[in-house]
């Protein structure tokens, strides 16, 4: 069912573009264009369980702009998914991509669900159903679904099949963040943590921070786990992971390559010898240089914003730092990268596949990894630059750079702004 967008305007969004208006730089103060999503859908969709029970599954599809190209956002299974959270994610993803410099539009889904309890075919009859129930709306020109929370190549890959079946023929570009064997990109899936660490090098090289600093990251997912072997690889001291069980920490460094083995074989960093263990809550609080939420979103709020003692935070995660968290966090002088530029290696690479599968052409993952580089660093530089301009933060820079680049599309096509 489509929802009237005029009773979904965005209250966070709203709150976020009016941080804005005071800027020189924002070519048009007129943005309520941006406060509510173009298009929203809501469905219910009817799971039938191995044991032959029916749970009805509560789903949305989000596009949110297009002005700049087609949708472009991920699907999350998540039990406190609701068309509210599938509306910020869009908007930022709108943001996200006109940061990153890439033809597309911000878009988002979501399925209220703990993929956990099911079943791998209770699973692949969901991702299937939800393709069914949107297959209108999504298309290699209008729609770009992805992977994000709790979704991965296996999940993609189910949905393009369906996709393809519906509509009689292959179109491996309707869906990134798949299998490489049937249109993927290489290089896609550790892309996000891959732009992170160039955003953060670009960041510490601009201010003549050395690598000998001392990071903690929340999160040992697909994420937080490819950020802490490249940042260890590069020579960095990482001194605290966590998953969802517990954290570890060594003030004197992690070896992240062992770590991952031990989690490999336990599936948890319960029982970790070489490290303390400690609380998630704990890891966001410890001493260190540089901390990287890399997990689930509003894990620093206004409770514990005070506590946070890291000098520099770079976003992984969507929406880690609550808005009431950041202004507490900018008067303290804590330097927020935000999720927008921090995690857009990911939206990045899913262009390049996009691009990659139109035409029928695949690039090494070397390439693909230095055309990640090359237009990240771009992007770093371009908001490092405005912000100082500006002198506000990294994040109402990246926004304002953003917007404007929204706005001047609608412009463009004819909007009065």
């Amino acid at each position: 069912m489509e929802k009237n967008c005029k009773d979904l305007v965005c209250s966070m969004c709203k709150k976020e573009l009016d941080k804005l208006k005071d800027s020189k730089k924002l070519i048009s103060k007129n943005l309520e264009f941006l406060e509510m999503p173009k298009r929203a859908v809501n469905v219910n969709i009817p799971l039938v369980m191995d044991n032959q029970t029916v749970r009805i599954i509560p789903a949305y599809r989000v596009l949110y702009n297009d002005s700049r190209g087609p949708g472009k956002g991920g699907i999350r299974f998540h039990p406190e998914v609701d068309l509210e959270e599938v509306c910020e994610l869009s908007f930022l993803m709108s943001l996200k991509c006109a940061v990153a410099d890439i033809p597309y539009g911000g878009a988002k889904g979501g399925i209220c669900i703990n993929p956990k309890e099911l079943s791998e075919k209770e699973l692949e009859r969901l991702s299937r159903s939800y393709i069914d129930a949107i297959a209108n709306i999504i298309g290699v020109d209008c729609d770009i679904p992805a992977p994000d929370v709790n979704t991965n190549p296996k999940v993609m890959g189910w949905m393009l099949d369906e996709y393809e079946k519906i509509i009689g023929k292959k179109e491996p570009g309707v869906i990134t963040g798949k299998p490489v064997e049937i249109g993927g990109s290489k290089g896609r899936s550790y892309s996000t943590s891959q732009g992170g660490f160039f955003v953060l090098e670009e960041y510490l090289n601009s201010k003549g921070i050395s690598k000998n600093i001392k990071i903690a990251i929340q999160g040992f997912g697909n994420a937080g786990y490819h950020i802490a072997r490249l940042l260890f690889e590069a020579g960095y001291k990482i001194i605290a992971v966590s998953d969802s069980s517990t954290g570890i920490h060594n003030p004197d460094g992690l070896n992240i390559s062992e770590v991952f083995e031990y989690k490999n074989k336990n599936k948890s960093l319960k029982g970790y010898k070489n490290a303390k263990e400690i609380s998630n809550e704990s890891l966001l609080e410890l001493e260190c240089d540089c901390l990287v939420p890399a997990a689930l979103g509003h894990v620093i709020t206004q409770k514990n914003a005070e506590n946070i003692k890291a000098k520099i935070i770079l976003e992984l995660a969507n929406g880690p730092v609550s808005p009431e968290a950041d202004e507490i966090l900018f008067e303290k002088g804590t330097i927020i990268i935000p999720d927008i530029l921090a995690n857009s290696g990911g939206v990045i690479v899913s262009y390049f596949e996009w691009a990659q599968n139109r035409m029928g052409y695949y690039w090494e993952e070397d390439e693909v990894v230095e055309k990640l580089r090359k237009k990240i660093v771009c992007a770093t530089k371009d908001i490092l630059k405005l912000a100082e301009e500006e002198k506000c933060s990294l994040r109402k820079a990246s926004m304002i750079l953003a917007v404007n680049k929204i706005v001047e599309a609608e412009k463009i096509r004819g909007l009065p702004l």
